[in-house]
């Protein structure tokens, strides 16, 4: 593969893929909202939009990404465009930093403020009596103001395992990523390939974690408080799992197919920053959210 780079700044041709990507968010965004709304429903309309808004984003992210790819092997990119692909990633990490710090957020209010509120002197009059006979000001609140009582998650077992599963993922990445640096194509392709079946592992943990949570403990999205913020704190971070994991497939597959030098792999090293920051948010969510 080509890996000359032009000293002019290069200034792509028009594409209609932010035209298509607008439209997948569109109708992710519609199907998202018809699909909550009916819950419980028959009607299925929502999800099949919200399915439809997902193939075509996607769509998008391959296309897209193609191009981007077809245009760096070219040698059409300089200096100053890979400098702004660094600074376009390092605020996109930002912006999920601050997407997570929002429902850590949430979490830290509720076991922090809201419950302990609820349990002080306004508990005899308005918590006590009248929305909340039993309530007790305790985390986790496994017992719903309906009555429904359901199991708080543990910290060993399935969640132990994951956590293990993605510290481990992370060495092997690094390593992986000296090898490219060393130009050690051997050591790339191995380690990354073990990379890819960690994060493989680690979705295929949290679905078993999922079915266990919902057949034998009770505990489900609409468990009260504590489901609400288990199932968004480890979905999303679920959902940025298997993102990573995507990501770290096509740079393997790019490493297969020869891509990459030791002076030039910022693809891989972007991948490689990404799932570093995902797993630093595991180890956040871990502690928070079945430690304590």
């Amino acid at each position: 593969m080509a890996q000359q780079q032009t000293t002019n700044y290069y200034v792509p041709a028009q594409s209609y893929w932010p035209i298509v990507g607008a439209i997948g968010l569109l109708f992710i965004a519609i199907g998202a909202g018809t699909t909550v709304q009916q819950i419980g429903s028959e009607a299925s309309s929502g999800s099949w939009m919200l399915t439809i808004g997902i193939v075509i984003i996607i769509a998008m992210m391959f296309g897209w990404f193609n191009d981007v790819i077809v245009e760096s092997d070219k040698g059409l990119y300089s200096a100053q465009m890979d400098r702004s692909f660094r600074q376009g990633m390092s605020w996109f990490i930002f912006s999920e930093v601050m997407f997570f710090a929002a429902f850590f957020g949430a979490l830290f209010y509720v076991r922090t403020i809201a419950i302990p509120w609820l349990g002080g002197a306004s508990n005899n009059v308005m918590t006590g009596q009248i929305l909340w006979p039993d309530f007790e000001a305790v985390w986790p609140l496994v017992t719903t103001p309906a009555g429904d009582t359901t199991t708080a998650m543990g910290w060993q077992g399935l969640p132990l395992a994951n956590t293990i599963i993605l510290l481990t993922s992370s060495i092997t990445l690094h390593i992986a990523h000296k090898g490219l640096e060393e130009n050690n194509r051997k050591k790339l392709t191995a380690l990354l390939a073990i990379t890819v079946l960690l994060g493989v592992a680690f979705l295929v943990l949290q679905a078993e974690e999922y079915v266990e949570a919902y057949r034998h403990m009770g505990l489900t999205l609409s468990a009260g408080v504590y489901g609400n913020t288990f199932f968004l704190l480890t979905g999303f971070h679920g959902m940025h799992v298997t993102i990573g994991t995507i990501m770290l497939f096509v740079m393997l597959w790019r490493v297969l197919k020869g891509h990459f030098t030791p002076e030039r792999h910022f693809a891989f090293q972007a991948t490689s920053w990404y799932w570093h920051f995902v797993d630093v948010v595991w180890l956040g969510l871990f502690f928070f959210v079945y430690i304590l």
